[in-house]
């Protein structure tokens, strides 16, 4: 007789733990292959796998035309990169293709336990040590707003151009490869998909107070189409312009390796130099100095706990925003349209019904109904393009920073981590169980934190009133051009009374 069968629960258990196993196995299996980041090598081709995969009957097919506006939740665990992890871009249901356009979105998960892990409670307790050279060191600085990111090298900025379809392996796999040409010295360099994937990855791990920004999604289907082409062009030119902006990430080597490296054996060695980077999570509080003014611990509090609140009304307000958004190009494409053509319609059978009447007198009438019929068709079709003006590039806008708000409460989890175990050293110091130098050191070191956490706090805040003027000014700009063509049309359909 066979035995029983194991519950569900320890079934789980028992793959989920054979599913570990096997990924330490390939994480091993891959540290040992001297040459396994090849330019194009496969192990991190996700491009060509996932057209593959794909294109030969399975997942859900999706239409190019309606690309996703949200994420499925990843799955996959975020390993020692400081609680991140490169973005999934695995299959998405066709249920929720309406909602997936707008990029990458992370699943949640214990920041703080990861930040003890990979270097944060070794920095705050002193015994992380390195060498930070001048080049690494990374200043915040005092400002009328408060603490900033110091400036860092001359601004600059970046367009991403030219996107062409490109092919390995005699053909076998295809992907699109796009310029990317920094304003520094004009020298555009070839970029892939995979490419930007890999860098948001190692901004990710590397920058333990910086929310990276999501790339624009993975598509599974209609990768080629000339629209999802011309999208994908526009979502990574709008994240390295994003990128640009920031002083500390604009100036990484990373960012400047994946800028300018054009040679494929300079680009193995600096995306190995980028991958072994000893000042990543929390290690990369070494490279940044600070005022010498100690913070007031209750200023701190004060000013984190309003930025917390800020971010959940924030989230709340853009998850509503894109739903009604959403929502309101639905009806653009739909009701409005069809409302107004039935309207169309019936003045054109009413046109059609008056020209039995031959009379001359009555031919004037009969053909301003006409015009009025197809006028108020033209307006329909108005309606069913105007989302694309105005509607949707505002929703990509304010998805953009919702992929940025999520990371931030587990930012401040990681604050809130680090002041308690600084009050936790200051009541030892009290009893007798830690010396006062220590204590002071430890405190001086979760400055830092907190430093940092504020200077990232003001970035997000001047980005923000920049971005939503300048979107805001669009949307109204394309509101205002929308409604004057159907004006300036309902005049002219009007003047053609003037003889009838």
């Amino acid at each position: 007789m066979p035995p029983p069968p194991l519950p569900s629960t320890y079934v789980g258990d028992t793959e989920e733990r054979g599913d570990q196993g096997r990924r330490q196995e390939s994480d091993a299996a891959q540290g040992q292959q001297g040459d396994g980041d090849d330019w194009d090598d496969d192990d991190w081709d996700d491009d060509d796998d996932v057209d593959s995969q794909y294109s030969s009957g399975g997942g859900a097919a999706m239409s190019p035309t309606s690309p996703p506006y949200a994420r499925s939740q990843d799955t996959r665990p975020a390993g020692g990169n400081f609680g991140l992890h490169l973005a999934n871009r695995d299959q998405r249901s066709a249920s929720s293709a309406e909602q997936q356009k707008f990029g990458t979105m992370k699943r949640s998960f214990n920041r703080f336990s990861t930040f003890v892990k990979s270097g944060g409670e070794a920095y705050l307790l002193g015994t992380a040590k390195a060498v930070v050279s001048d080049a690494d060191k990374v200043a915040v600085v005092d400002s009328e707003d408060g603490p900033v990111w110091g400036t860092h090298g001359q601004p600059f900025t970046c367009s991403v151009t030219s996107p062409k379809k490109e092919a390995k392996f005699h053909g076998i796999k295809s992907f699109i490869a796009y310029q990317v040409t920094p304003s520094f010295n004009m020298t555009p360099v070839t970029r892939r998909y995979k490419h930007f994937d890999w860098l948001h990855g190692r901004l990710e791990d590397k920058f333990a107070m910086i929310p990276v920004p999501p790339l624009p999604d993975k598509q599974v289907t209609g990768r080629y189409e000339e629209e999802f082409i011309e999208k994908r062009m526009a979502g990574l030119q709008g994240w390295v312009s994003r990128i640009c902006r920031h002083p500390v990430v604009a100036n990484s080597d990373v960012y400047n390796h994946f800028l300018t490296c054009a040679d494929e054996k300079r680009w193995k060695q600096g995306k190995r130099k980028a991958e072994k980077d000893e000042f990543v999570g929390g290690s990369f509080f070494l490279t940044i100095t600070t005022p010498e003014q100690p913070l007031q611990v209750k200023f701190v509090q004060d000013q984190v706990e309003a930025f917390s609140k800020f971010v959940k009304t924030m989230d709340d307000g853009v998850r509503d925003g894109v739903q009604v958004m959403l929502e309101s190009c639905k009806k653009h494409r739909g009701p409005y349209k069809r409302e107004y053509q039935k309207n169309g319609h019936v003045f054109q059978e009413l046109g059609n019904a008056f020209s039995l009447d031959t009379r001359p007198s009555a031919m004037h009438l009969t053909e301003a109904m006409k015009h009025t019929g197809k006028t108020y068709d033209e307006i329909g079709q108005l309606f069913a393009q105007q989302p694309r003006a105005d509607l949707e590039p505002f929703i990509e806008e304010i998805h953009e920073y919702k992929g940025i708000l999520s990371n931030f409460p587990e930012i401040i989890e990681v604050h809130k981590g680090a002041l308690k175990r600084v009050k936790d050293c200051q009541k030892k110091e009290g009893a007798g169980k830690l010396q006062e130098s220590e204590a002071v050191a430890i405190s001086a070191r979760g400055d830092v934190i907190s430093y940092a956490l504020l200077a990232e706090i003001n970035h997000f805040q001047q980005e923000r009133v920049t971005d939503f003027k300048l979107s805001t000014q669009k949307y109204l700009r394309e509101q205002i051009a929308f409604y004057q063509r159907i004006v300036q049309k309902l005049e002219g359909t009007l003047s053609q009374y003037d003889d009838a």
